[in-house]
């Protein structure tokens, strides 16, 4: 029979010999490694940004009703905000010499949303009736890469919309432009259209006062 007291020496010895062989550096930089991508995941989750949804062509205005529908119905409204489905004015001639305006989609099978991207409210989405994927994923569980901020500005400012949707302001309030050939410019709100989300201003130009058309994003509230 071993003998108890040789066998704890020589596992007492083991235990010291692999402890000094141990990389504790390599471990804890490991370790904070790890805790420093998860605060990156985290600051990322928690950002409101733009996704592209791929849908069955023809669906693209039910995939919106869905998404907002299940959005309010799950409790997802402080994750999922704006859905958007891109649409153009095309004018045509009929065979009578009468015009006609149809509404067409700027991107078929296509939807934009607006949301902050969870686990949660990535299921949600994806999970919807009509949608077939995320545009930007690479499957097997990956989430998507957002649009750009000048992509998603582009595409918005096409349909008379704009990135930003928390616009506070009032008739009457003074603002600066921030952006375009009046880029500098003080006026004073005259008109707010929060549907299109645009606005008049009265603005000086060469000593004269000018009505002009702004979008919320061009303009910055003086408080």
């Amino acid at each position: 029979m071993p003998d108890l007291k040789d066998w704890s020496n020589q596992s007492f010895f083991v235990i010291i010999t692999l402890l000094a062989n141990f990389d504790f550096s390599g471990f804890f930089y490991f370790v904070q490694k790890h805790k420093y991508q998860r605060r990156i995941k985290m600051a990322e989750s928690s950002e409101k940004k733009w996704y592209v949804l791929h849908t069955y062509s023809g669906y693209e205005n039910k995939v919106k009703s869905n998404l907002e529908s299940r959005a309010e119905s799950m409790g997802m409204e402080d994750y999922i905000f704006r859905v958007v489905v891109p649409e153009e004015e095309k004018c045509e001639t009929t065979k009578t010499g009468k015009e006609k305006v149809e509404k067409l989609k700027t991107f078929p099978g296509y939807v934009l949303v607006e949301m902050v991207m969870t686990d949660q409210s990535w299921y949600v989405v994806r999970n919807t009736p009509g949608v077939t994927g995320f545009v930007g994923s690479h499957g097997a569980g990956s989430k998507p890469a957002p649009l750009l901020d000048e992509e998603i500005q582009t595409i918005l400012r096409s349909v008379g919309m704009t990135r930003n949707a928390d616009f506070d302001a009032e008739v009457g309030d003074t603002i600066t432009i921030t952006e375009g050939a009046f880029a500098g410019q003080v006026g004073k709100i005259t008109e707010i259209d929060s549907e299109k989300m645009k606005l008049h201003a009265m603005i000086d130009v060469f000593g004269r006062e000018t009505d002009a058309e702004l979008s919320f994003d061009q303009v910055e509230r003086l408080v």
